[in-house]
């Protein structure tokens, strides 16, 4: 992976900054999307090719990892690593700023209980996040 620069904001934005990313790993980490089609099936409706080069990218940084489904093998999942999962504050703030700022243009679909502590919060989709990962170690 080659960054335009060494600031860690722009190494940050070279990887979750495009439209997509980011909701990717929320679908997968509050909604529990594992499969291509599941996470293909998002309201945002990205198209098939722009999801794969996204996975592979998420992947490459080590934000994913894919591997197979315990009950077919013939299937993917997609999973978060540590990594990716230390992603959720920056969920939890979009989401926050979005439900503060952006609500008059938009009908905002607020994550359940996102009002109380962020801390809880956070602490909450992470062990419900990795919780679910000890299924498919």
């Amino acid at each position: 992976m080659k960054f335009r620069s060494g600031c860690p904001i722009s190494s940050t934005l070279d990887v979750v900054g495009d439209k997509w990313s980011l909701l990717i790993i929320r679908d997968m980490l509050i909604k529990h999307k594992k499969t291509f089609k599941e996470i293909s099936d998002s309201d945002e409706r990205i198209a098939p090719s722009i999801l794969s080069a996204r996975l592979k990218l998420l992947a490459s940084c080590k934000l994913i990892f894919k591997t197979k489904a315990p009950n077919n093998k013939k299937e993917n999942i997609y999973l978060l690593t540590e990594k990716g999962i230390r992603l959720t504050p920056i969920i939890i703030e979009f989401s926050l700023w979005g439900d503060s700022n952006m609500r008059e243009f938009n009908q905002i679909d607020i994550i359940d209980g996102l009002k109380a502590d962020k801390s809880v919060i956070i602490k909450t989709i992470q062990d419900n996040y990795k919780s679910l990962l000890v299924k498919f170690r």
